[in-house]
């Protein structure tokens, strides 16, 4: 990945408060180089290695409910550009449109296959597609919904100079978000105001102290995670 230079950045983002994190990153070129050569090289050896295990899964998709394989819902990335992000599909057909863009813990919504999906984060290896083409990365900001986009604060917006992740520092801290949302009698106004705040907290933190092996660390901290370690302790240490 090539940092653009500050003039070729959109307007949106050219303010007082994305530029100590573009500076940052400014001196970073080395690491955001090897970065994206992760990201590729990694992506298409994990494609060959989950290509069947995703056939099966896409099998037991389509056997358990109606509806496609994927989930294509139109994410957030690099620069503000839109892009449509690859996910199994875990929940009913046309599930955005009959609730909020956040899962809660218990949805309704979610599907049998879906459950034990999402358990394992299973639901998101259809992303090493997105790896390839560049849209995300293997550690970045998860990218969001165009809404919620749309009421960042300022600053949120220096996220945006890299690209969207499949995990992160904040991803790992919050991997209960679904259950800490389910409670909330207004799902979009908690994930604003409360859990997307305490998110963002360590997302910039992440871009500040940027560097390649910085990524590598959190890759493995995920695996962690996913294995049962409970980082969620950690949700105010920045």
């Amino acid at each position: 990945m090539i940092l653009r230079k500050w003039e070729e950045l959109p307007k949106f983002m050219r303010t007082e408060e994305v530029r100590p994190y573009y500076e940052v990153l400014k001196k970073k070129r080395l690491s955001l180089v090897l970065k994206r050569m992760m990201d590729l090289v990694g992506g298409l050896i994990l494609l060959v290695i989950l290509a069947i295990p995703m056939a099966i899964i896409a099998v037991m998709i389509k056997l358990d409910s109606e509806g496609p394989v994927f989930y294509r819902q139109e994410r957030i990335t690099t620069y503000g550009k839109h892009f449509k992000i690859h996910k199994f599909r875990t929940m009913v057909s046309n599930a955005d449109k009959i609730g909020t863009a956040v899962t809660v813990g218990n949805d309704r919504r979610i599907t049998k296959v879906g459950t034990k999906l999402r358990s394992c984060r299973l639901d998101e290896l259809p992303q090493v597609l997105d790896l390839i083409t560049g849209n995300m990365s293997f550690v970045g900001t998860r990218p969001e919904a165009v809404k919620y986009v749309e009421k960042y604060k300022p600053e949120y917006y220096a996220t945006l100079l890299l690209s969207a992740g499949i995990t992160s520092e904040a991803s790992i801290r919050y991997k209960d978000e679904a259950e800490l949302l389910e409670a909330a009698d207004d799902v979009d106004k908690v994930y604003m105001e409360e859990v997307l705040p305490g998110k963002m907290k360590f997302n910039l933190a992440s871009i500040k102290d940027f560097s390649f092996f910085g990524d590598i660390a959190t890759m493995f901290r995920t695996v962690f995670a996913v294995l049962g370690k409970d980082y969620s302790d950690e949700k105010t240490k920045v």
